[in-house]
């Protein structure tokens, strides 16, 4: 084959969706992935989060739906830090949760990207890794033995353990937190007593409430039910050791019932296990997502302390990468585009850190101290206020990247509310207009003069009129990631929105004059 555009290490769910955009971006990606086969085992039981509305804007959420368990739901409660928040009390809950284990997103991704022409190589190992003022090249081991790939640019996707993190010598500072988490999804025999309400009835204990943690000085036991006969069972302990999951040593039955037994001084009768993990947690960001020709995103530029986390933060990574990328290739990128991609993820990433981190302390107390910051925490959170900000942090809605142009509009960085649009044509979405996944102009108050501003761009951009219900701007200038680069403010004059709409082109979409064609290596 001839070579590619850009090289991705890795093909976990951060990887494959990247390597779908840049294929909706025009440009050829190459998927490197060592396993030879796609993962069976669950790693994550589903995922939450803005990249659910994403997967909207793409028109993938009707696809994800049909093969998750059960339907995508808005979440009604969360676990935070060792304790569960209660949504309900808001109108609309602000975290999307769907329930597909990590093996079938995998798939679902891996079928969508080579339906879009994504070339993927599993069985393939990255052993070495170059780059000059031109190209990258990887070194690589496959079942036919070694060859050299070259493209413009190399992905690190590899996860926490990153392979081109090494290798380009990125620094992954940050801690790794002495504790062991086990996970089980099982079922139980008919011994063992459920109570009406989902509680447990444990021989030599007695009540243990679902939805909640047990705290004990020996450590922290929690579970819920995922349906009427599976049961989801945690265990947290404090242990020195690195407890990631090893791929050659997994979690036995007998290794996790150990582990109920030391936190509850009781036993846990199990009749069947449909999963069994470990894992702990550490708290690292990668100090720059990007050197040269090599960039990182998912968990090879992450790593969160907390869970259900990561699948969210590492896709939303490839959407906003996947269009710089497009744009460097195909020759218009605007001066200093792709070093945005480390300014906003890092940014993103370090909110998620920060959350995350916060749930460290919540968690991890097992003083009267820390009791009370639990009960002060909730207290603050039986408010409707704080409470949608934290749920917001959790989803990774709140997220407002730093304008880069003198439009200051409150929209300005913020990710496009899916607007319902009325044109000539009939009723459609923003989301609907999303699936190209190229940047548009929406003018929502029939402005002339906009349009017009914009046309030296029209090969670049789609520009669309609608009206809609409840206007939030005149205009909104949408990236392809779905993040708003301007707004024009409600009948702001002409000469304002004008001159402030085409530096934002400008500043995102480069010149008029930028129409060189895509470069191939030779």
């Amino acid at each position: 084959m001839m070579d590619p555009d850009v090289i991705i290490v890795g093909a976990g769910p951060t990887g494959l969706m990247l390597a779908s955009e840049l294929r909706l971006a025009g440009v050829r990606p190459l998927v490197l992935e060592r396993q030879p086969l796609l993962w069976e085992t669950p790693k994550a039981n589903g995922f939450s989060g803005q990249i659910v509305e994403l997967l909207r804007y793409r028109g993938l959420l009707e696809r994800v739906e049909a093969a998750s368990v059960g339907p995508i739901h808005t979440a009604p409660r969360v676990q935070f830090g060792g304790v569960h928040l209660d949504l309900s009390p808001l109108a609309v809950s602000p975290i999307w949760g769907v329930h597909l284990p990590q093996p079938r997103l995998e798939r679902l991704l891996d079928e969508h990207a080579r339906e879009l022409g994504a070339v993927i190589r599993r069985g393939h190992e990255v052993l070495g890794i170059g780059q000059d003022d031109a190209a990258v090249t990887a070194d690589v081991r496959g079942p036919q033995g070694l060859y050299r790939a070259r493209a413009h640019y190399l992905v690190g996707c590899d996860g926490p353990r990153s392979r081109v993190r090494d290798l380009a010598g990125i620094d992954f500072a940050g801690t790794t937190y002495p504790e062991a988490n086990r996970l089980g999804q099982v079922t139980l025999p008919d011994s063992v007593t459920r109570l009406d309400n989902g509680d447990l009835d444990l021989p030599g204990l007695g009540r243990v409430r679902a939805g909640s943690f047990t705290r004990t000085g020996r450590g922290v036991f929690g579970f819920g039910w995922l349906t009427p006969e599976v049961l989801l069972v945690q265990t947290t302990e404090d242990e020195p050791a690195d407890v990631d999951e090893d791929e050659d040593e997994p979690m036995t039955l007998t290794e996790f019932q150990d582990s109920i037994r030391r936190v509850l001084g009781a036993d846990l009768p199990v009749e069947e296990v449909i999963r069994l993990s470990r894992y702990g947690f550490q708290a690292r960001q990668a100090e720059r997502y990007r050197d040269g020709r090599f960039l990182l995103a998912g968990d090879a530029a992450h790593q969160f302390p907390a869970t259900g986390i990561g699948i969210n933060v590492g896709m939303l990574d490839a959407v906003n990468l996947a269009w710089k990328l497009a744009a460097d290739i195909h020759g218009w990128a605007p001066t200093g585009l792709l070093d945005t991609y480390h300014d906003e993820r890092h940014f993103a990433g370090a909110r998620a850190m920060l959350q995350t981190q916060a749930q460290v302390a919540l968690r991890r107390g097992q003083d009267p101290a820390a009791d009370a910051l639990r009960e002060l925490f909730l207290e603050l959170c039986a408010d409707e206020q704080p409470l949608h900000r934290i749920g917001t942090m959790i989803a990774g809605a709140d997220v407002r990247y730093p304008p880069h142009n003198p439009n200051q509009h409150a929209l300005t960085g913020a990710f496009a509310p899916n607007l319902t649009l009325h044109t000539g044509q009939g009723a459609t979405s923003v989301a609907e207009l999303g699936r190209t996944a190229r940047p548009i102009l929406l003018d929502l108050a029939d402005r002339p003069e906009l349009r017009a501003a914009a046309q030296d761009w029209q090969h670049r951009i789609d520009i669309h009129s609608a009206k809609t219900d409840q206007r939030p701007a005149d205009a909104l200038l949408i990236r392809p990631d779905a993040y708003i680069a301007w707004a024009a403010a409600l009948d702001e004059t002409v000469d304002t929105a004008g001159l402030t709409l085409r530096a934002a082109l400008s500043r995102w979409f480069g010149t008029p004059e930028m129409t060189a064609p895509a470069v191939r290596l030779s």
